[in-house]
């Protein structure tokens, strides 16, 4: 226990360091985002969002003491029970849990309540690992690609039936990490061209045209190429694959997502349609960021966001608070944190002695970028609103628990990874 415990000396302290920046700079735009000058505020009021941010980050503490001082072993020990538990956890918040803010992803016990779906991503990531780095293990097996697939997919589907599509989409990044340890780059660029394909149908509505482009370059592929039976099939497959999803786009918008999942789509293409209705959180948030010029209003200058007229503020939309009251230059050194902590997260994983360790950490490095993407990207109009949270910045309990017990995991590991056992 001694030996686990005294571990001050090994932490990457460039990681912590950038931890207690970025929670602080949290806290105080979370104050900021809720502050009201007429009524005489203190950040520390517990009956206002920053209060209680300020409860969760001493609770973050104690977890990260707990996790420091808990023997290595344990996290990949018991990897496959926390994702056992954490399912049927999933399981049961459609049943018992209460909606907030039109998804029904918190199970309440009295007037406390937690979001199950953040502590998933930290437990499948330890599951993915821990398969990942078991014996004999090769990524280009196909029945390790169905399980691996599989881990992803079941907590993918049960945070579905909680209509938290945002948090949902999260676990897509994992196949990141399954390209990292060997998968083979067909399927991430099949997927990545099979969004692109969706954006473009999106955008140009007249679906005859884009079928006669993709008629026009498969027949300029065959004319240009050899005349290989195997390769004219393989082009006219491939062809036929993507006049597949152009079909399917208007299937998907009109049949499969919700009224309000079919605005974020419609806000993401053009706002100004109605910037009154679906339009309005887009529309409002790029004034707010804009607003705000190089250097910003000032803290608790912002005008935008003092009359709510964003809404959100403190959770999915604090960007827009650091946009309209530190500028440009407060929004280019919040982004640079991330990077830095971002790079910092990948050379921790490249220099682990096991697999276990390794997978672990790109998968950290790949739930916080896609949560950074995405939560920026949304507030100024790159991608539709899905609402998941700015890692420790937005506002939430189970959000900065969630982060914090994901990054200081992968510090555990990393401080002893002179005594883990090499099986690369």
């Amino acid at each position: 226990m001694r030996r686990e415990a005294d571990i001050s000396g090994k932490l990457d302290w460039v990681s912590v360091l950038l931890y207690i920046i970025m929670i602080t700079l949290g806290w105080f735009n979370i104050f900021a985002s809720v502050y009201d000058e007429t009524a005489n505020q203190s950040i520390f009021d517990l009956s206002l969002n920053s209060g209680r941010q300020l409860m969760f980050m001493a609770a973050s503490l104690i977890i990260i003491l707990a996790i420091i001082i808990i023997d290595m072993r344990f996290y990949e020990t018991f990897a496959y029970l926390f994702y056992g538990v954490i399912l049927f956890a999933l399981f049961l918040v459609p049943i018992i849990g209460k909606e907030v803010g039109g998804n029904k992803a918190w199970i309440g016990i009295g007037s406390f309540g937690g979001q199950p779906s953040e502590f998933a991503k930290f437990i499948t990531a330890l599951a993915v690992a821990k398969y990942i780095g078991s014996v004999g293990f090769k990524m280009d097996n196909l029945r390790n690609q169905v399980i691996l697939f599989g881990l992803i997919g079941v907590p993918m589907m049960l945070i579905l039936l909680q209509k938290d599509t945002g948090t949902a989409l999260v676990f897509s990044s994992f196949i990141l990490v399954f390209y990292r340890e060997g998968m083979s780059p067909f399927l991430l660029i099949l997927g990545i061209c099979a969004a692109a394909i969706f954006i473009l149908t999106l955008l140009i509505p007249n679906q005859l045209f884009l079928h006669g482009a993709i008629a026009a370059i498969l027949i300029l592929l065959i004319a240009i190429g050899k005349k290989r039976f195997r390769r004219i099939g393989v082009l006219i497959i491939g062809a036929l694959l993507i006049s597949g999803v152009i079909e399917s786009v208007d299937y998907v918008i009109t049949d499969v997502l919700k009224p309000h999942q079919q605005n974020r789509i419609k806000a993401l293409i053009n706002p100004d349609a109605d910037p009154l209705g679906y339009g309005w959180n887009v529309t409002q948030s790029k004034i707010a960021i804009g607003s705000g010029g190089f250097a910003g209003k000032g803290f608790l200058k912002g005008t935008q966001t003092k009359f709510d007229f964003v809404p959100e503020q403190s959770t999915d939309f604090i960007f827009c608070t650091i946009g309209e009251e530190h500028g440009w230059f407060g929004s280019l050194i919040v982004i640079g944190l991330f990077v830095t902590l971002l790079f910092r997260v990948l050379f921790l994983a490249e220099r682990q002695k096991n697999r276990f360790a390794r997978s672990y950490g790109y998968a950290v490095a790949c739930i916080f970028f896609f949560h950074f993407a995405v939560n920026i990207g949304m507030t100024i109009g790159l991608f539709p609103v899905i609402g998941i949270p700015l890692p420790f910045f937005s506002y939430g309990g189970s959000s900065l628990w969630g982060f914090t017990i994901l990054l200081f995991i992968l510090l555990k590991l990393d401080a002893h990874r002179g005594q883990v056992l090499q099986r690369i």
